[in-house]
């Protein structure tokens, strides 16, 4: 999907320059504890379904409405899985723009729809197991909120602080 209004008029200031986004992810589970995933349409990768959260959007808004979009699928978010972000999550973009994501993962419950992928970010989708994600052509940051996403049905995931101010 082409960039937000919001995101080109940035884009048009700082050209390919790395630029910091908040988005989100949904992780809806079905009845064999299996996640919707999504195969991307241009890299043919399998990846979460989510995306940039918009200026004055929640973050829960943008997960409904990032699913809805790609899926055809309503969802009320249920809890938050985790937070995550760091290296793993920059990508550079084929037109060269460079992306650094904070991305929060929300467990989401369906409400109605019928579930068909939107046929220009999504070609497919698939309900996968845990043991079905070692197996799938995916990104780094993908499988890595996924395989959390399967171990953490408690507590929220993130990764523990490593920074420490200067000493001395």
């Amino acid at each position: 999907m082409p960039p937000s209004p919001y995101i080109r008029s940035i884009r048009a200031k700082i050209g390919h320059d790395l630029l910091v986004l908040q988005s989100v992810t949904v992780m809806l589970f079905d009845d064999h504890g299996r996640v919707l995933l999504a195969q991307d349409a241009e890299s043919g990768l399998w990846m979460t379904i989510g995306g940039a959260v918009d200026p004055d959007e929640s973050p829960a808004d943008a997960a409904v409405r990032e699913c809805w979009e790609e899926t055809g699928l309503l969802v009320e978010p249920t809890k938050v899985l985790g937070v995550f972000g760091g290296p793993e999550f920059q990508i550079r973009y084929p037109n060269g723009d460079l992306v650094s994501y904070v991305t929060i993962v929300f467990r989401v419950r369906r409400l109605a729809g019928e579930a068909r992928p939107d046929r220009l970010e999504a070609s497919a989708l698939r309900f996968v197991s845990h043991d079905d994600v070692a197996g799938l052509p995916m990104a780094v940051w993908t499988k890595e909120m996924v395989t959390r996403a399967f171990e953490h049905q408690g507590d929220a995931y993130y990764a523990p602080a490593t920074w420490r101010p200067p000493i001395g």
